[in-house]
């Protein structure tokens, strides 16, 4: 089951780093130093409240049809018919939720516009991802990494052609999003070519029997998602309506400036988890699907989730707490060479938002882990608390600390998912780690630190950073965090099949 874990992620990290960090870094970069910080600003939190409630437009069916076409793929040419007309009838539910939202909040008739325009490009959004769970339940990750970067690239070259060639003089954030329109529609009709090419598909079908069934059992996956969206896209809103007067957008784009480099460097993390949920799906599938734990599995099934957990939590603290600590005293450069206006507060905002990256990467391991294992309850009480702290902790940090405060109560509602999956997962697979593990994550970390500070200041960043990248890979190295004999032993079992 590794050397599958690992095939998929060499392709899917592979295309997607050859691509999202210019998208990112690029164009949304470019947008935004066009556009300036207010209009950005502007945009961001629109485009969040959209985001929001996209799981209206899922339900949960897309991690469930992963899921269900991992341990049982012969049912993909029945359920992809019936799927697809309840993604489109889940449409009009998300239109009428997210716009009555609008009007609670006081929007007027452009932020109405974009809204519009926005909340169709997340169905066609979820419509693409939706499709993709059809190519990881069946472990085709090539045909996955292919669709999950051909969106941006068309996106590259529309946004690339109107700000470089020649820039256009009067760019505005409106253009941006309707080249998200046409990027968006056209891979969703390529994903859906494919995948009738890959199952025979026919045409859509509706049966209320069905529909009902995966209602009862996507439910929990939808409050999960809704609760994980909200915590982790509520900042620019809130940053909006509860700043000083005259200051929610400008604040709501300082904050997009710093979250973009965040967003950066989690796409690893995510992408790890899209061939980790089939993978966790087929080691903890049970008889009784209601009775997770360390005994209902077999002791094969365990040695393998075990090892699996192990290896990409590894992988992930050796990345994460890298980036974190190295990024974190690259502030003002960083900022500097990437924007054009405020620059000094977006560097303060990312100096404590950048460490967000850490419980992000090992959510993606263990709240992967959990949701696998169908353990849905504990995720959604677990998110549930996590969506009032950070609630909480914005109302009464952004009136005094603007964005700085947000990124605050964004690390802080981070940690705590975290700590309480990692708890959740142990309590439940009995994944105990080894004294010796956290002695060694100890001195990983407090080696990271130290060549930090002992890292000339005035190197060139680019060479300091990678200096310390390599420092950082050689003394995970050498305290087997990485192990690479067991690096080795997958890739030859892999080369033998």
């Amino acid at each position: 089951m590794e050397k599958k874990l690992l095939s998929g992620l060499f392709w899917v990290l592979l295309l997607n780093l050859l691509i999202k960090p210019f998208w990112l870094l690029g164009i949304e970069v470019g947008v935004q130093n066009a556009v300036g910080a207010d209009e950005y600003g502007f945009y961001f939190a629109i485009f969040n409240l959209a985001y929001i409630f996209n799981i209206l437009l899922d339900i949960g069916i897309t991690n469930f049809n992963t899921r269900n076409i991992a341990q049982h793929p012969q049912l993909i040419g029945k359920h992809l018919p019936l799927l697809l007309t309840i993604k489109l009838l889940l449409l009009g539910l998300y239109l009428v939720v997210t716009f009555t939202t609008a009007l609670l909040l006081g929007y007027g008739s452009r932020q109405f516009y974009l809204l519009a325009l926005l909340s169709f490009n997340q169905f066609f959004s979820s419509l693409i991802l939706f499709l993709r769970s059809n190519f990881e339940g069946l472990l085709l990750f090539k045909w996955d990494s292919v669709i999950s970067i051909l969106d941006r690239v068309i996106m590259i070259l529309i946004c690339g052609a109107l700000l470089w060639l020649p820039r256009h003089p009067d760019f505005k954030i409106e253009y941006f999003v309707y080249a998200q329109t046409a990027a968006y529609l056209l891979t969703a009709l390529t994903a859906l070519t494919v995948l009738i090419g890959k199952t025979g598909f026919s045409g859509l079908r509706f049966s209320r029997p069905f529909t009902l069934s995966i209602l009862r059992q996507s439910l929990p996956f939808a409050l999960l998602v809704l609760l994980m969206a909200s915590y982790n896209r509520l900042d620019p809103i809130l940053l909006q309506k509860l700043s000083p007067a005259g200051m929610g957008n400008q604040n709501a784009g300082i904050y997009a400036s710093a979250f973009r480099l965040l967003d950066a460097l989690t796409m690893i993390a995510y992408l790890a988890s899209v061939p980790l949920l089939p993978i966790y799906a087929r080691l903890t599938k049970t008889p009784n699907r209601k009775e997770i734990s360390r005994t209902s599995i077999s002791n094969s099934q365990f040695n393998e989730l075990a090892s699996t957990t192990r290896l990409v939590t590894s992988l992930m603290l050796v990345y994460s707490i890298t980036a974190a600590v190295t990024l974190s005293g690259m502030d003002n450069v960083l900022m500097g060479l990437l924007y054009a206006e405020h620059t000094a507060e977006s560097a303060a905002v990312f100096r404590i938002l950048v460490y967000g990256i850490i419980p992000i990467s090992l959510t993606y391991v263990y709240g992967t882990l959990l949701t696998a294992a169908g353990c849905l309850r504990q995720l959604n009480t677990f998110a549930i608390c996590t969506l009032v702290i950070n609630i909480a902790v914005n109302f009464v940090c952004i009136p005094r600390w603007g964005a700085v405060g947000s990124a605050w109560a964004s690390l802080i509602a981070q940690s705590f998912m975290t700590l309480t999956q990692i708890w959740a997962a142990t309590k439940t697979f009995h994944l105990h780690p080894s004294g010796s593990y956290i002695l060694r994550i100890a001195l990983f970390t407090l080696l990271v630190v130290s060549s930090n500070l002992l890292s000339p200041q005035t190197q060139t960043w680019w060479i300091r950073l990678n200096v310390v990248g390599i420092v950082s890979l050689v003394m995970a190295v050498l305290l087997r965090l990485i192990d690479i004999d067991e690096l080795k032993t997958i890739i030859n079992n892999q080369e033998s099949q």
